[in-house]
């Protein structure tokens, strides 16, 4: 029997094609964000998107559009908004609207009445609060009548060419065991870390503020990684450089690959970056290097603050490379502005992460099969 999912806060739609790898059916997703509805309706076009906040999502809706009763939903996902968790968000605590959006997932919960509940987000929610949104949420379920563990998942474990943390919270009502996705990825494991070479080497070379329009792919897929996210494809989209300014061009060519600002000569340093502690802003005006991870993709690949400086050539990543650090599939097109495209690519889960979580949720419950057998 086909398991079902909807997702919610779906954004472009990563942690809905990671599920669709493992073998659901994504049913629906709703996000407020217009752009990444468009992305989502083009590359899931057998799940219905429903623009709009949250709050006003009705579980009258949600049956209506998929055809589900109560309880026959076999997973409801999403990732409530993060900004308010973020450690990068020195403003966070519980007081903020978005950290309180879960309490929308919930009111969901209640209505569908899913058997399984996968809810995910950034480490800092651990912090906000002291815990008081960790324990909220555990114990909101709870009430509803859901058994649920959480564990800091890193995406790096399970194929993805980044450094990545997100805390994954799986629950269910059928008082089956919970546990997590064990890591498949990294040293003295199945299978080596991906890296940016297994990532993104077979993409066109491109330079500063360069636009190709559709090339096709500079070599042949050389990784499981590339032959995996090319698919069918035969080239490549949405992998034009942004146009770096002249005092960009100047710091650039003196960082080696691993480098960062501390490779830049004194005077060529932003004004702030010149009374900073050498132990400061480690990733700032980072250039990868081929064989690592990169850094967590963010909403803005911006150089000045993250390691987001492709490894040979002098400019920063494009949309296309962002993605495939993301391990998006090559088919996806984000739709919007290039800034939305960036967000949308930076918000998502990565797809192999969800795919990884699908595939362990399928573990998890063909144990329930067992049981009834």
């Amino acid at each position: 029997m086909t398991k079902t999912a909807i997702d919610l806060f779906c954004g472009a739609g990563g942690l809905s094609a990671g599920l669709e790898m493992a073998g659901f059916r994504v049913l629906a997703g709703n996000d407020c964000f217009e752009a990444a509805g468009k992305t989502f309706s083009a590359t899931h076009p057998n799940a219905q998107f429903i623009p709009g906040p949250i709050e006003d999502l009705s579980v009258e809706q949600l049956m209506r559009v998929t055809g589900l009763k109560k309880g026959e939903l076999t997973v409801l996902v999403g990732g409530p908004p993060c900004q308010a968790y973020s450690v990068y968000n020195h403003k966070r605590g519980m007081h903020d609207r978005r950290a309180t959006l879960f309490r929308e997932y919930l009111r969901i919960v209640q209505g569908m009445k899913p058997e399984w509940i996968v809810m995910e987000n950034v480490k800092g929610i651990y912090s906000i609060g002291g815990g008081e949104a960790v324990r909220t949420i555990k114990a909101e379920l709870a009430a509803l009548g859901y058994d649920v563990e959480e564990a800091v998942l890193k995406a790096e474990d399970f194929g993805v060419p980044q450094e990545r943390r997100r805390v994954v919270f799986i629950g269910n009502r059928l008082g089956l065991p919970i546990s997590h996705p064990d890591p498949t990825h990294g040293p003295d494991r199945a299978h080596p870390f991906t890296t940016i070479q297994d990532a993104i080497g077979d993409l066109p070379e491109i330079e500063n503020g360069e636009d190709p329009g559709a090339p096709a792919y500079r070599t042949e897929a050389s990784s499981a990684f590339q032959r995996q996210l090319r698919g069918n494809a035969t080239h490549v989209s949405q992998h034009a450089a942004p146009r770096l300014g002249k005092v960009n061009m100047d710091r650039l060519p003196h960082i080696p690959q691993g480098g960062s600002w501390r490779d830049i000569p004194h005077e060529l340093l932003p004004a702030g970056m010149k009374r900073a502690k050498r132990s400061d802003h480690t990733k700032r005006y980072g250039r990868m290097r081929w064989d690592g991870l990169a850094c967590t993709i963010l909403t803005k690949c911006d150089i000045h603050w993250g390691a987001y400086i492709h490894p040979e050539k002098d400019r920063a990543i494009t949309v296309r490379e962002a993605a495939r650090l993301q391990s998006f599939p090559d088919y996806f097109e984000f739709f919007g502005s290039k800034t939305e495209q960036y967000i949308q690519v930076g918000n998502a889960v990565p797809p192999l992460l969800g795919k990884a979580i699908g595939e362990h949720l399928l573990t998890l419950m063909s144990q329930q099969v067992r049981r009834a057998a």
